[in-house]
């Protein structure tokens, strides 16, 4: 029996494809951006504009992609226990996704700190300037490596994805599942 999971599966997708471009389109456009604006006391404020704008909508991103991925999880959970490779895709994903999620929150902790730093000179959005004070530059470098870290995450669950599109196949089920059923009574 076939079940349709449209609406899990554009949640958990939709969300993703927001999350990880978002993520890209903030490493580069935002945060880059800002270091072409001539005065550097106005570099941060550009950022947290740029940011404030795009947080609500990351958040309903977020929000919808872990709705989404709950529901799969449900749906898909008697192939996850009986065929095999599922399983492992499946905490692979769960790892990363805990990982970008932790690494999205911290980024936060890091951007409210530049949130309060308007009118100190910088040299972009993650690029402190030799004046810029010790806290805030540290806090803007640690943000130089989480805007990368968040798109390789989330761009790791969409491979991911991809590797359990693929483990749906009619021609994939089968044989994980006699692989499976192997390994287990192999370890019985």
């Amino acid at each position: 029996m076939s079940e349709c999971n449209t609406l899990v599966r554009s949640l958990h997708d939709l969300g993703l494809a927001a999350w990880f471009g978002g993520s890209l389109a903030g490493a580069v456009a935002i945060n880059g951006a800002a270091a072409d604006v001539p005065d550097p006391k106005l570099r941060l404020r550009i950022v947290n504009t740029g940011w404030a704008r795009w947080t609500p909508v990351n958040a309903i991103a977020i929000a919808a992609h872990l709705v989404g991925g709950a529901g799969l999880l449900r749906a898909n959970r008697g192939r996850a226990a009986a065929q095999g490779g599922v399983g492992a895709s499946t905490v692979a994903k769960l790892v990363l996704t805990g990982a970008a999620l932790a690494v999205t929150a911290y980024s936060r902790v890091l951007g409210n700190q530049l949130l309060h730093a308007d009118g100190v000179p910088v040299e972009g959005g993650t690029d402190p300037a030799p004046v810029t004070p010790p806290d805030l530059a540290k806090a803007q470098r640690q943000l130089d490596t989480c805007q990368w870290l968040i798109p390789t995450l989330t761009g790791g669950i969409a491979v991911l994805n991809a590797l359990q599109g693929e483990q749906q196949r009619p021609t994939q089920q089968l044989p994980g599942i006699l692989a499976k059923s192997r390994q287990l009574l192999r370890s019985a």
